[in-house]
């Protein structure tokens, strides 16, 4: 399956840590990333992932993009929800995207937790038929 990950600066680390604790399940599929949390994953966790341009520099647009392709097949994006960004709209959109084309999205650690797991057990192998 395809995953992206996206952090927003206060919850890199926050992602840096998630991904070390699941990097076995993690390496099992195809990661993205915007450009600076995609580097910091690497840099701790030795996973191979694709990275695009830094999140607001468009990097979530690249993202938006698989998404709307069918691409992506599940989306953790820990996001800052007291700090506003000043490319709010594109956070929405990824947001709105995955609600368009069905695509599950975590947005906290606890979520990101119980889909990771469900991924593992194979709970979301119904995304195949989307493709």
């Amino acid at each position: 399956m395809n995953i992206a990950l996206i952090a927003h600066d206060a919850k890199k680390k926050l992602m840096q840590n998630f991904c070390i604790a699941y990097r076995g399940i993690l390496s099992k599929h195809t990661l993205y990333a915007t450009g600076t949390t995609g580097r910091l994953i690497e840099d701790v966790t030795n996973l191979t992932i694709h990275k695009y341009l830094a999140g607001h520099l468009g990097g979530m647009q690249q993202i938006g993009a698989q998404i709307e392709h069918n691409e992506i097949d599940l989306v953790i994006f820990l996001r800052d929800p007291l700090t506003p960004k000043s490319h709010e709209p594109d956070v929405s959109n990824i947001s709105r995207l995955c609600d368009m084309y069905n695509i599950p999205l975590a947005t906290s650690l606890a979520t990101a937790e119980l889909l990771i797991k469900s991924l593992d057990r194979g709970d979301l192998e119904w995304r195949e038929m989307y493709k």
